[in-house]
């Protein structure tokens, strides 16, 4: 019945591709996979398979593939995407000595790729649970491993119908879970070659701080002429319906500025965004190339990707978009420089940000009010600026590790 639905979904993707850009990357990209592995695979060497479905499990990986690609030059690394919004991002990624995409959980499919592939080890992220290729790196002897994990109750594996599904999660060699939540879970079906590790995307968060670009833009929109730093406001990955709520504020409060990284920089939701301003305003690219633009200016609006890991260091406070619509964006991201999160209501599924209110150095708002409630209470007592931007730093300090811990564990 798995390798049935397996089937028609790639059915569907091959049907709908003339049409759909994503399908259309997706099947060609897989279709590509045997030559590349052909072509690119060392015979003689030991892989290291990573497989991501996309970008977020992409970095929650990431510090594990650069420290084994550091300090075990006897292993290469194999990284493959499912999505296509994972691959043709990173399909230039120095960190991995193979990419590509994987294909379709499919029998056929699935021998196909391990027997060019061939990897020694292989590592799911997350959320990947592919029952044919679990079954047959478990037949094959392969150590299977995932890390960063995260169970609930509610999935498929625990449901009483979900029997032959929670059969994949007996394949692993050992699984890596992010709470004592999952592992107690998971011991509830007999499952305890299982350790609790936390999130690695702690790790990554620590390092891209470490190589957080300078930005001499940014610098000169926050600082005076004589070096004093205005109180800023980093609103990241925003969306219409967070600009609605921090934009009026922003107008209205003349001792902080505003600088905007918006999810989707398009010509339309650029020019919705200054509809929005009453105070004098500059977008990056035009700083760029003249710098002088940003005297004067209350609000600077990045529009390009790519910046806003290194932008947060220039905030006192970060919000975090998307948490009027589908769940709130990377809070780590911001929380590592020791400022106070804000961030919208939809934050449940987000166990970062559940921890994050938890030890005061963030703030989920379900509404502009309270929105105005909060900014108010942090640019008035300081006090409370301070404590909370303090309580976010150590909070991803603390949390740090879990990269180590998993490569103890496999030996390397």
């Amino acid at each position: 019945m798995y390798s049935l639905a397996i089937h028609f979904y790639a059915f569907i993707i091959a049907l709908i591709s003339p049409f759909h850009k994503k399908a259309r990357m997706m099947r060609l990209g897989q279709w590509k996979t045997n030559s590349i592995l052909r072509e690119k695979i060392d015979r003689n060497a030991k892989y290291i398979w990573f497989h991501a479905s996309s970008l977020g499990e992409f970095e929650q990986g990431r510090p594990m593939m650069e420290k084994i690609k550091a300090e075990h030059p006897e292993y290469k690394i194999l990284l493959t995407f499912f999505s296509p919004s994972g691959y043709e991002v990173r399909k230039n990624y120095n960190g991995a000595d193979v990419i590509c995409y994987l294909p379709f959980d499919t029998p056929y499919r699935v021998n196909k790729f391990l027997n060019l592939a061939n990897p020694a080890i292989a590592v799911f992220i997350k959320y990947e649970f592919w029952g044919n290729y679990l079954h047959e790196l478990k037949r094959r002897n392969i150590p299977v491993y995932i890390i960063s994990s995260i169970f609930r109750p509610d999935q498929l594996f625990f449901q009483w119908y979900g029997f032959l599904y929670r059969k994949m999660l007996y394949c692993f060699t050992h699984l890596f879970v992010q709470d004592e939540r999952s592992a107690a879970l998971l011991k509830e079906f007999g499952i305890t070659n299982v350790t609790v590790t936390g999130d690695t995307r702690f790790d990554r968060v620590l390092d891209v701080r470490k190589q957080a670009r300078d930005l001499s833009q940014v610098e000169h929109f926050v600082y005076d002429k004589n070096g004093k730093r205005s109180l800023t406001l980093v609103a990241g990955s925003s969306w219409p319906q967070d600009e609605e709520i921090l934009i009026p504020y922003f107008n209205e409060h003349p001792e902080m500025k505003l600088i905007i990284a918006p999810h989707e920089i398009h010509r339309e939701h650029l020019m919705y965004i200054e509809s929005l301003l009453k105070r004098p305003s500059v977008r990056l690219s035009e700083a760029i190339h003249d710098e002088s633009l940003l005297e004067g200016k209350d609000c600077l609006i990045v529009d390009s990707f790519g910046l806003l890991s290194s932008i947060y260091r220039y905030g006192a406070i970060a919000y975090i978009g998307g948490g009027f619509g589908a769940g709130i964006h990377n809070t780590l991201e911001a929380a590592v420089y020791g400022i106070p999160v804000i961030f919208g209501p939809k934050y449940q599924k987000f166990k970062e940000a559940r921890d994050l209110i938890k030890v005061g150095g963030g703030f989920s708002i379900s509404s502009k009010q309270a929105f105005c409630d909060k900014m108010d209470e942090l640019l008035t007592y300081h006090e409370v600026l301070d404590a909370s931007g303090n309580a976010a730093g150590h909070f991803v300090s603390d949390n740090a590790g879990a990269t180590e811990q998993v490569l103890k564990k496999l030996g390397l």
